[in-house]
């Protein structure tokens, strides 16, 4: 599409990122708590919450990081 006849693809490095996020949020056992309470929050709700946050974070570095 761009004229240059190449076509982005293969892999890179870059996705190791999304393998933390998948592995620190889909080990219940990690998070399963009460403590520490954060704003009157449960570990167990804020802890996910922020990983919406580090998930946005670690997209944005992905696609920033694998764009031509």
């Amino acid at each position: 599409m761009n004229g240059s006849g190449e076509s982005r693809g293969g892999w890179s490095w870059w996705y190791l990122l999304f393998i933390v996020q998948f592995i620190a949020v889909l080990w219940p056992p990690f998070y399963n708590r009460l403590d520490p309470v954060w704003a009157g929050i449960p570990f167990f709700y804020w802890y996910q919450m922020l990983w919406v946050l580090i998930g946005a974070a670690f997209t944005a570095t992905v696609y920033f990081g694998t764009k031509d």
